[in-house]
């Protein structure tokens, strides 16, 4: 059903359609609105389940290992210094291959404190073993809520959905609800092999000493390839299940023969699109939504960039000291390319700083006059700096 809602409660309501046996979490904005309706869900009587009132982001994520563990479907969710206390716990999931989801409202790392929306949160747990998928809307974070059980379950590995902080969580969106009974037959109920039964019992997260680390680590990661037909698989049955999909991997959109293309995770997405829907940029353009960062999928990569010459990573994080997190990626997986395009690396809305429609004619303007750079902060005016700063 078609209702206007926020961000936040649209992605409750998913929450609660996927039929979880224990959701716990702790406040952090802008994440907070998630739980705080799941627990009027609760509240309500509209959905049966076990929420944890903890003590810390470390605790919710503990809460929901050992849930998940048990053999309950099981979510939490959190943002930026939020993501930072659970780090440990998120390893600790993944390397266990214990099934789960996370909703992460991005946003910024302090200090400086900052509350509003990058991507830094998410990137700082990039290699952490957990999936990746960003959204570019809130319709997408409610489909890939929900598909995101779906591909944890089958591969156990645990799934992280990036929907940006403010932008998305705190905005109104016509959204299409699916009904419970749509979701029950996308999602089969949650039984998960390995789970805790003091009937029969067994260990999970034994001491593994030198000899045999490796090995494990090789299958984790083999693992991690091994979910990317899953990762489409479960789109391409969502869409024939609801009528729409989420792209898979990644989304295009623009001319399939353009030389220019301009790649970026989140909500940029939808600014890029409504900025060539009203500039008409006349020269040939594709967008690139990259929706699944983890596992990287570098063959559609590849294949999206066919025939590029020039590209323009666009991202809402960065590495002090190294420059883009996506960019630099994206540069090593085409160092493989037979010819590959010219890849420009900016960031953007940092901290939650406004990215305008005009964004896309300045990064095509900086293309063509030569001043779009290895990498710098797009928006960042340097005349506020010190000199040496500079």
């Amino acid at each position: 059903m078609r209702q206007a809602l926020e961000g936040s409660l649209a992605v409750a309501k998913a929450v609660a359609l996927c039929r979880p046996g224990v959701v716990a979490a702790y406040p952090i904005t802008p994440q907070t609105h998630i739980v705080e309706n799941i627990s009027k869900l609760v509240a309500d009587g509209d959905l049966e389940t076990e929420l944890v009132s903890v003590e810390s982001e470390f605790s919710a994520a503990s809460v929901v290992l050992g849930a998940a563990a048990a053999g309950s479907r099981a979510y939490t969710a959190s943002s930026s210094q939020g993501i930072m206390l659970m780090a440990e716990v998120l390893f600790n999931i993944a390397g266990l291959r214990i099934p789960m989801v996370l909703t992460c409202a991005n946003r910024a790392v302090g200090a400086p404190l900052n509350i509003w929306n990058d991507q830094t949160d998410s990137m700082a747990v990039r290699d952490s073993g957990w999936i990746q998928l960003y959204c570019a809307d809130n319709q997408e974070a409610v489909d890939s809520l929900i598909q995101a059980y779906r591909i944890s379950e089958r591969t156990e590995i645990p799934v992280m959905v990036c929907m940006d902080g403010f932008i998305l969580t705190h905005t109104l969106e016509v959204i299409d609800i699916p009904d419970q009974g749509q979701v029950d037959a996308y999602l089969p109920e949650f039984r998960f092999q390995r789970r805790l039964d003091p009937s029969d019992p067994i260990s999970l997260g034994a001491l593994v000493t030198p000899e045999h680390f490796s090995e494990v680590k090789h299958s984790q990661h083999m693992a991690m390839f091994k979910a990317l037909p899953e990762i489409v698989e479960a789109d391409k049955d969502f869409e024939a299940q609801f009528g729409r999909c989420c792209g898979g991997l990644l989304t295009e959109h623009g001319d399939e023969e353009a030389t220019v293309a301009i790649l970026t995770l989140g909500s940029i997405y939808g600014t890029l699109r409504a900025a060539m829907d009203a500039h008409k940029p006349r020269k040939k353009v594709k967008l690139i939504h990259l929706r699944c960062f983890r596992p990287f999928p570098e063959a559609a990569l590849l294949a999206a960039l066919d025939g590029v010459k020039d590209l323009i990573v666009v991202e809402r994080a960065l590495s002090p000291g190294l420059g883009g997190i996506v960019g630099t990626e994206i540069k090593a997986v085409l160092s493989t390319a037979r010819k590959p395009p010219h890849v420009h690396n900016v960031a953007v809305g940092l901290g939650g700083r406004d990215v305008p429609l005009d964004i896309l004619p300045r990064l095509l303007e900086a293309l063509k006059d030569g001043t779009a750079t290895e990498f710098s902060i797009f928006d960042a005016d340097l005349s506020k700096l010190p000199e040496e700063d500079r």
